[in-house]
């Protein structure tokens, strides 16, 4: 079997984004769009495309991006390549295509962190084959994309959904409603006190997040497209809770999510998580992802709340098989992979002792319900 690769231009921006829209594992990570916004934060997005008989087959949007000090590429591709991964010839195929863009730029290797459950032990015996290697940082959120998901199959009718939440979930959801809490869609006029919310939130759980400006361009660049939806909660006329979901083909992801530390009472929450998964049904999607959650679970895990509410929506808790490295200079890899941590280190520290200074928390945190991963790849995240 013959397959034709080819990196492509904007021409086939529109092949590209349909087939990754109907494809399983199809991803909003991997679409022109979202290389895009990441080509405007430092990366450079190559797309690639693997066709047979002049159908695609298979798709990857490999992000580029140098490392500070080495000053060598590092190749990234969220949550893909996309391709039926247990179809072998297919993936060589395509890994043989990005091997061959790695060694003409230098890269020192290329990370993939594909949407394969971990219960499926096939495409990780592969990848090892192909020399891979388990790239594995912790069970919090110390990856690029969160390992553990839940993940709810919203094809049932909206009263079977709300009937295996759990009891506590349904009753806020009904009490944010008596309460007068009102869900709407949200306008570019509303970045603002979307993100003052947001801030809110960074501050009282400490936690990191990107500058205005990102937000503008992902709403800009995503919303128009149909690949992105803000949501707004309000109550007695004040912002109390914002959201930001992606979606693609059938699926739904919660991406960001804010709340006030006012009138936490009225739980917009719980109602506004609800109004999305109405919204991601009425477009015809049959999975709705509430993102990262830890993967240590006992209640004394600080981030146990998080998990505790996202597990009331009855989601399904899922493992991936992780990230993967491949590389291409072991040396220089060498040498990142120890000394990034100690340049990380140093850097969370200026960051604590800046906060002190102005009175802040002095912690940054990892991401809760959004924000940044502290490490080389951080800017790929979202």
């Amino acid at each position: 079997m013959a397959y034709a690769a080819k990196w492509i231009n904007e021409n086939e921006r529109v092949r590209f984004d349909d087939f990754l829209a109907q494809h399983p594992k199809g991803h909003v990570l991997q679409t022109w769009e979202w290389g895009e916004i990441k080509s405007r934060t430092g990366w450079r997005p190559w797309r690639l495309l693997l066709e047979e008989g002049g159908e695609i087959k298979a798709a990857a949007s490999v992000l580029e991006r140098k490392l500070p000090v080495l000053g060598m590429p590092i190749f990234y591709v969220p949550r893909g390549p996309v391709l039926t991964w247990h179809d072998q010839e297919l993936f060589d195929a395509v890994l043989g295509a990005i091997k061959g863009l790695a060694k003409k730029r230098g890269a020192i290797f290329l990370k993939i962190d594909p949407d394969i459950p971990s219960s499926d032990r096939e495409p990780e015996q592969f990848l090892r084959s192909r020399g891979f290697r388990s790239a594995e940082t912790g069970k919090g959120f110390e990856g690029v994309q969160p390992k553990y998901v839940f993940r709810l199959d919203i094809t049932p009718e909206e009263e079977e959904l709300l009937a295996g939440m759990h009891q506590k979930t349904r009753y806020n959801i009904r009490l944010a409603k008596k309460k007068g809490v009102q869900i709407r869609r949200g306008e570019r006029a509303d970045l603002p006190e979307f993100y003052r919310v947001l801030k809110e939130t960074t501050e009282r759980d400490r936690f990191l997040v990107r500058a205005y400006s990102y937000f503008e361009d992902m709403f800009d660049t995503l919303v128009p497209a149909g690949l992105a939806e803000l949501f707004i909660g309000e109550y007695q006329g004040q912002v109390v809770a914002g959201t930001l979901a992606f979606t693609l083909g059938d699926k739904a992801w919660y991406i960001y999510g804010a709340s006030s530390n006012s009138h936490r009472n009225v739980m917009p929450n719980y109602l506004i998580q609800w109004e999305m998964i109405r919204w991601a049904k009425s477009l015809g999607c049959t999975m709705y992802d509430f993102r990262g959650v830890p993967g240590h679970l006992t209640e004394d895990n600080p981030l146990y709340g998080l998990y505790r509410f996202k597990k009331g929506f009855n989601g399904e808790y899922t493992e991936f098989i992780g990230e993967w490295d491949l590389v291409c200079r072991p040396f220089v890899y060498f040498l990142w992979r120890h000394l990034e941590p100690v340049v990380s280190d140093l850097i969370k520290g200026l960051i604590s002792r800046l906060r002190r200074r102005r009175g802040g928390s002095g912690k940054s945190g990892q991401e809760r319900t959004s924000g940044e991963v502290k490490n080389g790849l951080s800017r790929a995240r979202r």
